[in-house]
């Protein structure tokens, strides 16, 4: 990448020469276009070379690539990241039964370097943004939400973490062990603490909190609707996971005599401030009223390949009028970590239900850009390259071997091998250059987690 003139933050980014993606509402592309950083907003967006700027800009060379929104990840567990690597051939039962025990020894250092980790290695894969989804609060642990939302300052993501809770334990007929479960009233008060002390609604805001309780096996019904008028009454979004298995269908079906869906109906739990996690086990029905409702759906298809949970109904729901996006899901059930990696599945799974059609390369994007945005309640900000918005954006090398002679560059990023990342800017900040995070020590991290996911299971739990 040549670069020229570099200055201080205060100066004017200009990227030229790139194909530019825009993802705007005319789905407009450049095959040779520039875009105008200006502090933390685009101020540009076009075909040709970049106007004259009024002071000495960073210059970035972007012949050979192109340039895309920044990705929006909308369902994470960070502290997965120490905890790769066991019950892979497990369904996600006999997966969860295997790592509880792990994760009810999870403390502030853990989960530092679980979600610097994690964010670091979703920022090399052209992540942004990012969701994430934390429910386990060992009573020892410490201040885990205010810890991983440091670690996200550290590497520089935009971050919605989500106050996750569980309250059924063993002992009452849920999944997670009684040691990782909260008191009804304690998890609704550290809920609004963590609003008080991080939620920003600002348009810029770097940190959003959302309130999500765990799922259906994992929390009373009495928590979801508490939470859910929670929620609505301080503004925030509601998240959770809803029909990933059959087997989660069966026991809805069993302890509530309905399915996923209608239980989340019945508490609430649908409209446009509302997304689910995976929500592949809806009949027609379901999707329509998911759809209508315009609830949002976080498509987590690698980890749901991985646990052999099936495969949502995409093009279906966008159809419905859902709002859908993509998600990595926990590093755990998704050795890769990689949003890009999402697009590519995305799009190949869709086809292997429904043929060709199902989805193109830039429906693909598109749910990873624009459809995560809209998701997580930030169309107006980011998940598109338009003047105003903020400078979310990734710069992908296409001139080497891997990507030179394909055609279509939107094809070459979602079909063919990761290309390296050239340029990952969040709100006009790099975080990423030449394929090398430049906010955090990859190296260092690679060893810290390294030890932390060898004293984890070396204390006990998964073999």
């Amino acid at each position: 990448m040549a670069t020229q003139n570099p200055r201080d933050a205060s100066s004017p980014i200009v990227i030229a020469g790139c194909h530019v993606v825009t993802m705007d509402d005319d789905r407009a592309e450049y095959e040779s276009g520039h875009v105008v950083v200006e502090g933390n907003r685009i101020a540009a967006v076009g075909p040709g070379p970049a106007p004259a700027q009024p002071s000495d800009p960073r210059v970035v060379d972007g012949s050979g690539c192109l340039l895309t929104p920044g990705l929006v990840n909308t369902h994470h567990h960070l502290y997965q990241w120490v905890t790769r690597g066991q019950a892979v051939d497990g369904t996600l039962f006999e997966w969860l039964t295997t790592l509880y025990p792990v994760w009810a020894r999870l403390d502030e250092e853990s989960v530092d370097v679980a979600a610097q980790g994690s964010l670091a290695q979703l920022a090399r894969t052209g992540c942004t943004t990012s969701s994430d989804h934390h429910y386990v609060f060992p009573r020892d642990g410490g201040d885990l939400l205010a810890t991983e939302i440091g670690a996200a300052k550290a590497v520089g993501l935009r971050f919605h973490p989500s106050r996750g809770s569980m309250d059924l334990g063993e002992s009452d007929g849920g999944l997670p062990p009684d040691s990782v479960v909260e008191d009804r009233d304690a998890i609704l008060a550290a809920t609004e603490s963590a609003i008080d002390r991080w939620h920003d609604p600002a348009p810029d805001a770097m940190v959003r909190i959302a309130i999500a309780p765990c799922s259906p096996f994992s929390v009373t019904a009495d928590l979801m609707r508490e939470a859910a008028e929670l929620a609505r009454r301080r503004g925030v979004r509601l998240h959770t996971h809803l029909a990933e298995t059959a087997d989660e269908e069966a026991y809805c079906r069993e302890r509530f005599g309905r399915s996923s869906l209608e239980y989340a109906a019945d508490l609430d739990w649908l409209g446009d401030d509302v997304w689910f996690a995976h929500a592949i086990h809806l009949d027609d029905a379901g999707v329509k009223r998911v759809g209508d409702t315009r609830t949002g759906v976080a498509h987590c298809p690698s980890s749901n390949a991985r646990l052999g949970a099936g495969i949502a109904r995409t093009r279906e729901l966008r159809d419905a009028g859902a709002h859908v996006g993509l998600g990595v899901d926990g590093a755990a059930s998704n050795e890769a970590s990689s949003l890009l990696e999402e697009v590519r599945h995305a799009v190949l799974f869709a086809r292997a239900r429904g043929g060709p059609q199902a989805l193109s390369v830039r429906d693909g994007l598109e749910l990873a850009t624009r459809g995560g945005a809209a998701v997580l309640g930030r169309q107006a900000d980011i998940g598109s390259l338009e003047a105003g918005k903020l400078a979310d954006l990734a710069l992908w090398r296409l001139d080497t071997l891997p990507h030179a002679d394909i055609a279509d560059p939107v094809a070459a990023l979602v079909l063919g091998s990761p290309p390296p990342l050239e340029l990952l800017l969040v709100d006009g900040a790099p975080v990423v250059e030449r394929d090398r995070v430049v906010t955090v020590d990859e190296d260092d991290l690679a060893r810290r987690a390294a030890a932390v996911s060898r004293s984890l299971l070396a204390s006990g739990g998964a073999p």
